[in-house]
């Protein structure tokens, strides 16, 4: 995500320019139910730090603030390593303990600006992308002014952080588009190396700059830098040595996809700001039927190299300007690919991803590329191969993919107008900036439904779709979210034709009269903290707690998960150890589901509280023996949970 962009509704191919410029469900989800009514989250007290709050069936646990020389710059994502959560920030990235999560200690941090440092961990190695223009290699806060220059960083840093607190840059490799995101990869068959996917969306650099950077069509040079993503390899004793070893073309082939056009309000709000940015002599950009305003960082660059060209100095003049005017919609298009063949044929589809998520455990990776979700068969790392794709006039632009924990469901997110515009007011379309939930059987995804956060927000708060998590509830698919200032929800989409709401923590604006630099970035679940990059604020940490929903015994199994580490777009493998919350937790989604009678439940579970009270061969054996009448048993609505319910009652009774 770039916040404080707005091309994500401009569709895939003009992406790198503007960045650079009501039934019981089985299996024990809750019955569908709307949050309370009046919704708390309608009608917030505006505030940066002393915004009104609403939380449902969530307890804040602490709200820690942004230290200099972060605090007013950009909050982004977060990776997880023992007690520690990393913050990127474009300023650099933090380091927070979290041993104490009422009260979290920043271990360390480094102030190395760039765009947006997103940050990803594997064993000692810390990986941070760039992909601005002003980062430097040096990590130097003076920017890069030059439009070639050895001293620009635009692509992965990696440092070893044996010593968290002293981390060492051992290497940067550098990428024609930069990294906007990136995703860290660990191939079970290999255990010297690991991959890191490159995802990047800025404009091609200059070759003068990165040899081999090239800016035409495959077609008319088959070594552009588009229609690609960057696989870079990292041997873990030698760091240093990271290099690109492919560049899969996962888009070949593909088309643009269906749009659709702005919301009736902001279309009439943009055709204003057009007019004003007409009259007052802005540069305008005209391309495949999109209108846009090309913004100073874009036009400076161009403007001193027609100065340069005519052998001049100093500011551009009139002349200048209207020779860029006369050029700018060319030069753009050879930027982003479109030769004087295409203009007259098929446009084609996305040329980079924005998040690829991968699931080692299943060989396959989702890919949110734009105007795509793509499904990608990842076993072997170096080539992954496009299998699938899905496209959706719905959506604006794929942002990022999650699985569910056995490989049957993938939900894409939407980032509608790029995440720095209101898409979620009472006007606007439910599908719009939404998430969409597929089934996936035999490498075939299926459409199911949308979910998108259920309480409108104001015009002053930006909200749409974004990061979020897998919360290891056993034998449910339960996520958290972000939205930006919509807050963050968990929702439950066991049913993938019925997602639902089922907690939540929300905000007021962070200004009352325009709107702010704000709201939650990403929000992810770690060994039993759902923990929040706030963009502006800092770091938020929230629990579950029991409700009608969610109940304790769940929340309890949920946290026996324990991960060493944790990664935005890595997702690991849920499993579960033995323990007593977990045969009562899907006792617990039995009774909702009404799977077994009541009197059989509570057989049950009187049964599981005396083998508790029990020690050694006395519980074994009476777990045992529960769980081979569960194994028999027949009487059951939903045998799938029972079946569930006895293989954990063995295990118990074989751990103990």
């Amino acid at each position: 995500m770039s916040y404080s962009l707005s091309h994500r509704a401009r569709g895939g191919l003009l992406v790198g320019l503007v960045a650079f410029l009501g039934a019981c469900v089985s299996g024990g989800a809750p019955t569908p139910a709307a949050a309370p009514k009046p919704d708390p989250r309608v009608g917030l007290r505006a505030g940066l730090f002393d915004a009104a709050e609403a939380a449902w069936n969530l307890r804040v646990v602490s709200k820690t603030p942004s230290p200099e020389p972060f605090a007013g710059q950009t909050n982004s994502d977060l990776a997880f390593a023992g007690k520690y959560a990393i913050q990127g920030n474009y300023a650099g990235y933090q380091v927070w303990d979290l041993s104490n999560p009422a009260q979290p200690v920043l271990a360390a941090s480094l102030h190395c600006p760039a765009s947006q440092s997103d940050v990803s961990v594997y064993g000692n190695l810390l990986f941070v992308s760039g992909e601005g223009l002003s980062g430097r290699l040096d990590c130097g806060t003076q920017g890069v002014r030059d439009t070639v220059s050895s001293i620009r960083l635009r692509g992965l840093r990696i440092f070893d952080i044996t010593d968290i607190k002293n981390p060492k840059n051992v290497a940067n490799v550098q990428t024609c588009r930069g990294s906007h995101t990136h995703t860290v990869l660990e191939d079970p068959k290999d255990k010297e190396n690991v991959y890191v996917y490159i995802s990047g969306s800025a404009g091609i650099r200059s070759p003068n700059e990165l040899p081999g950077c090239v800016r035409e069509t495959p077609d008319v040079n088959p070594n552009s830098a588009l229609f690609r993503i960057e696989v870079i390899k990292i041997p873990l004793a030698n760091p240093e040595r990271a290099a690109i070893v492919s560049s899969p073309r996962i888009f070949n082939d593909l088309v643009a996809p269906p749009q659709h056009g702005e919301a009736p309000e902001d279309r009439a709000n943009a055709e204003r700001m057009m007019a004003a940015a007409k009259a007052s002599g802005a540069f305008m950009i005209e391309i495949e039927g999109t209108t846009m305003v090309a913004p100073p960082q874009f036009t400076r660059p161009l403007l001193d190299s027609i100065v340069r060209a005519r052998g001049g100095s100093g500011a551009a003049t009139r002349e200048d300007s209207a020779a860029l005017r006369a050029n700018i919609n060319d030069i753009v298009g050879r930027m982003v690919g479109i030769t004087p063949a295409r203009r007259n044929g098929p446009r084609p589809g996305p040329t980079q991803c924005h998040d690829i998520t991968v699931y080692p455990a299943i060989g396959l990776a989702g890919g949110a590329c734009e105007g795509y979700g793509l499904l990608l068969d990842i076993t072997d790392p170096v080539n992954p191969r496009r299998i699938g794709a899905v496209a959706d006039s719905n959506f604006s632009y794929w942002h990022s993919a999650t699985f569910n924990n056995d490989g049957t469901k993938i939900l894409f997110t939407d980032e509608w107008g790029g995440g720095g515009g209101p898409k979620c007011r009472a006007s606007d379309p439910t599908a719009w900036g939404a998430n969409a939930i597929f089934t996936l059987a035999n490498r075939t995804m299926t459409f199911q439904s949308y979910y998108k956060l259920p309480a409108p927000q104001t015009s002053l708060e930006n909200c749409v779709a974004h990061n979020g998590k897998l919360i290891p509830i056993p034998g449910r698919d339960v996520m958290v979210q972000s939205w930006y200032q919509g807050g963050i929800s968990v929702f439950d989409w066991t049913d993938a034709a019925r997602p639902v709401e089922i907690a939540f923590h929300d905000r007021g604006p962070v200004d009352s009269t325009r709107m702010g630099n704000g709201g939650s970035w990403s929000v992810y679940w770690y060994n039993g903290l759902i923990v929040s990059s706030e963009i502006a604020r800092g770091l938020d940490i929230f629990e579950l707690t029991p409700s009608a929903y969610l109940t304790k015994n769940e929340i309890d199994a949920a946290n026996t998960v324990r991960f060493a580490q944790l990664n935005p777009q890595g997702q690991p493998k849920i499993v579960w150890p033995a323990s007593f919350a977990l045969s009562r937790a899907y006792v617990d989604q039995l009774e909702r589901s009404s799977g077994l009678p009541a009197r059989r439940l509570a057989d049950v579970r009187a049964k599981l509280s005396a083998a508790e009270g029990m020690s050694g061969a006395a519980r074994s054996e009476a777990l045992h023996a529960l769980g081979r009448s569960l194994d028999a048993e027949t009487g059951s609505s939903d045998a799938a949970k029972v079946k569930l319910l006895a293989g954990s009652v063995h295990a118990l009774a074989s751990a103990n």
